[in-house]
């Protein structure tokens, strides 16, 4: 939550030259609702139900044609994270702190799970549990704190590049070798 997601994956589509697709945008479209409407009626697991239809239509449709910045929870259920290492996705795991994450949502009233008492103690548990899920499933992994999303956004794109070129080079030695 609050690493940039939305942004660095729009100029990532814009450097790739693919289609971006934001998650819950598509959940929201989906339901004709808001997202905190969303878990105000159906609550948090209504919600990531939803979140798993989502991911599951997306990539099926659009198989590596597609930059997809998905919710920050994504990653709390096995079934997605499943999805996105057997969907054949490059996963890349925006890792922002504790305190950059509160700096960038302090002014956001669209974020349901922080709307408690303590905004800084509710990111700390989430950051707890979901860091080490992400680092799980991620492919890459691109620091975000104290940058400029344009700069975020060249150093994923110099480490997906870099990826691709790897992987590209153990085919040709599978195949050849």
């Amino acid at each position: 939550m609050g690493a940039g997601k939305t942004t660095i994956g729009r100029l990532l589509s814009h450097s790739l030259g693919r289609e971006f697709y934001d998650s819950d945008r598509v959940i929201e479209e989906n339901a004709g609702a808001d997202i905190p409407w969303i878990f105000e009626k159906e609550g948090e697991d209504g919600f990531r139900k939803r979140e798993t239809h989502a991911l599951e239509c997306m990539l099926q449709e659009n198989q590596e044609s597609v930059v997809l910045a998905t919710g920050g929870g994504i990653v709390m259920r096995e079934e997605n994270r499943q999805l996105l290492r057997d969907g054949n996705a490059l996963v890349v795991y925006l890792y922002a702190s504790v305190s950059q994450q509160l700096h960038r949502t302090s002014k956001s009233n669209h974020r349901p799970l922080l709307k408690t008492g303590d905004p800084k103690a509710t990111l700390k548990k989430l950051f707890q549990v979901r860091d080490p899920l992400y680092r799980d499933v991620a492919t890459l992994v691109v620091e975000t704190d104290s940058r400029h999303p344009k700069s975020v956004a060249n150093k994923a794109l110099e480490a997906i590049k870099r990826h691709l070129k790897s992987e590209s080079k153990k085919q040709n030695a599978n195949v050849n070798g």
